[in-house]
């Protein structure tokens, strides 16, 4: 069978990375739709249009940890509740990751009013410049995966906070499109956002 070239899209001489999609502990949002179809199959879409290599989320650590090191690919950590990530978003996120040997973590700005609570009193507000919120991607170069014993958990804001105590972390504005969605409401502004 012969590869057809002309279908090929414009990053796809781009390194790939071993996709995984996360679902876990998000209850049944990610099966909730989106154009007609489950968050958790356009985020595997989004995967798969940016070159990655989709692994099942049963894939034990280890071995997965093996198989970025034979190849050298990055691992992609996809969340199932940022369907509509773009796939070029994606690469640039790959890219970056290699080219820094960092972890490379899509973030959102916060549009949130934040307030201090303190002993049960709530405080001052807190300056939301100085806010993000972890989007998607996380991309984990080749060098990160090697160093962790155990694959990072399912909670993405944890798995950020915990590898950055350890390895050097690079934040990338994601675009509106990437942002993470938390209910039905949610999905229905992310459908308008992204139609046609």
């Amino acid at each position: 069978m012969t590869e057809n070239h002309a279908d090929r899209g414009p990053w796809e001489e781009a390194p790939r990375g071993l996709g995984l999609v996360l679902d876990a502990g998000r209850g049944s949002l990610p099966y909730a739709l989106i154009h007609g179809e489950a968050l958790v199959a356009c985020a595997a879409w989004a995967l798969g249009e940016a070159g990655a290599t989709l692994l099942d989320a049963s894939v034990e650590w280890e071995a997965l940890a093996g198989t970025a090191a034979e190849t050298g690919d990055p691992v992609v950590l996809h969340d199932s509740l940022c369907p509509m990530t773009p796939p070029d978003f994606i690469v640039a996120c790959v890219q970056r990751s290699l080219a820094e040997d960092a972890v490379v973590v899509a973030t959102r700005p916060v549009t949130d009013t934040v307030k201090v609570v303190s002993h049960g009193l709530v405080g001052e507000t807190v300056d939301r410049d100085r806010l993000r919120s972890v989007a998607s991607p996380v991309v984990l170069p080749p060098s990160v995966v090697a160093a962790l014993p155990t694959a990072p958990g399912p909670d993405l804001v944890a798995a950020v906070i915990d590898l950055a105590r350890s390895h050097l972390v690079v934040q990338v504005e994601a675009p509106a499109t990437a942002r993470r969605v938390g209910s039905a409401d949610d999905i229905t502004l992310l459908a308008a956002l992204t139609a046609g």
